[in-house]
């Protein structure tokens, strides 16, 4: 299986090129698997990845520039924020009124654990954050080796692998055995997953 994944994994890269994710201030890090380096960058993919649930990340993009505009882009300012205030602000990413209180359920979290890296299970504790977008923290805001199962992976690897496979703790499980456990591959590997499913063969 591993062969078979990291033949996937160059047939992609070759495609699409590296990928640089995750954008903060709507730039792109390609091969720079350094970033995110400062507890603002952390925040702001952490935000992006509760405010891109069931949403593109156009939207997404433009939630978080509109909080940038009105000051309300670090955890502090979203914590003393009125919450239809808020709400109003990220709207472009729908679900606002949840997505809201999800930002400041999670901005709370952020301070009360600054400079500390997060385990899965304190994420997945938290209101509104379930296995994909506390995987997604850890991986592009925390550097840490948890590969992200979205529906984008289900749909590309049933048809690479003719799998049928559907819990989210089974796939993930499939790449992380099969693939060496490094953060650097499985960023590069994610990223290189969703460029491939914006194609329209897979919409």
């Amino acid at each position: 299986m591993e062969q078979k994944l990291l033949s996937i994994y160059n047939s992609l890269l070759k495609k699409h090129g590296y990928q640089g994710w995750w954008p903060t201030n709507s730039r792109y890090h390609p091969k720079d698997y350094e970033h995110p380096y400062t507890q603002e960058e952390i925040f702001e993919i952490s935000m992006g990845a509760i405010l891109t649930q069931n949403t593109s990340w156009k939207n997404v993009e433009k939630a978080i520039n509109s909080l940038k505009e009105n000051n309300l882009s670090s955890p502090k300012k979203i914590l003393d924020a009125p919450i239809d205030m808020l709400a109003e602000t990220i709207k472009s990413s729908g679900y606002y009124n949840q997505k809201a209180k999800k930002l400041k359920k999670f901005a709370k979290f952020f301070l009360e654990n600054e400079n500390k890296t997060p385990s899965r299970d304190s994420l997945l504790e938290i209101w509104g954050i379930g296995k994909e977008t506390a995987d997604s923290i850890l991986l592009y805001a925390y550097k840490q080796p948890y590969f992200v199962i979205d529906n984008y992976t289900k749909r590309i690897f049933n048809k690479f692998l003719n799998l049928n496979i559907e819990p989210y703790d089974e796939w993930q499980n499939l790449f992380h055995k099969s693939l060496q456990k490094d953060y650097k591959i499985f960023n590069e590997f994610h990223a290189l997953i969703v460029a491939e499913g914006k194609t329209q063969r897979y919409r």
